[in-house]
């Protein structure tokens, strides 16, 4: 079984994010719901100053500790390594939200809230509500588009390397920043990167053992 993850050349990053809008699109975020964010900030002093970006979204850790605090069991990883929520068994208590070292789990409070206040849904919003509906009171997070990947496996496809079984924002990366793959396989994509490139994991201090790397 694959362990699946992925790989962000920091360096890459242009900070145009796609990646962000993609995910919107993808799963019919509401407003104020973001799964791809993308840090921007600066090292140096004048006039060698170095803007950097680092892209962040769930990390799917090998030992998840919002796994660990869930009452219900809503929040579980599962044998590929993704963890995944079980919306009908959130309670919304948020254990989940406070134990996240990487802040990257958002509430769904406001099942009313438009992207044009005052102007009524958008076709996107009304179409979203239809086929990706969120329930008021859950917490929410990114999921490594794991649709796209069950369908696409179904389809004899291969994440990472099949754009219809990789997640969204890798696919509109246009400096191809992401790279998506089997972190278990040793000759995969993104375990020779890691290898290559010395990838790093974000905070491994915490102990949680991230599935997202990073390059510089």
């Amino acid at each position: 079984m694959a362990r699946w993850g992925m790989v962000i050349d920091a360096k890459k990053c242009i900070g145009c994010w796609a990646c962000t809008m993609a995910c919107i699109e993808e799963h019919f975020l509401p407003p104020n719901i973001l799964w791809n964010r993308v840090l921007i900030g600066e090292s140096g002093k004048y006039p060698s100053v170095v803007k950097e970006m680092y892209p962040v979204l769930c990390n799917h850790c090998k030992d998840a500790v919002c796994v660990e605090v869930c009452p219900t069991g809503a929040t579980f990883k599962r044998e590929d390594g993704i963890v995944v929520i079980d919306y009908d068994k959130c309670m919304g208590c948020r254990y989940c939200l406070i134990a996240c070292p990487y802040q990257q789990r958002t509430p769904y409070k406001d099942d009313k809230a438009e992207y044009f206040p005052g102007q009524g849904l958008t076709q996107f919003e009304i179409l979203g509500k239809e086929i990706y509906p969120f329930q008021t009171g859950t917490v929410v997070k990114c999921s490594f588009c794991v649709e796209r990947i069950e369908e696409g496996q179904k389809r004899g496809l291969k994440p990472g390397v099949d754009r219809d079984a990789t997640p969204a924002c890798v696919n509109i990366c246009p400096v191809q920043a992401r790279i998506f793959g089997d972190l278990d396989n040793p000759y995969s994509n993104v375990a020779k990167l890691i290898k290559e490139r010395k990838g790093y994991q974000m905070h491994p201090e915490f102990g949680t053992d991230p599935s997202v790397y990073y390059l510089d």
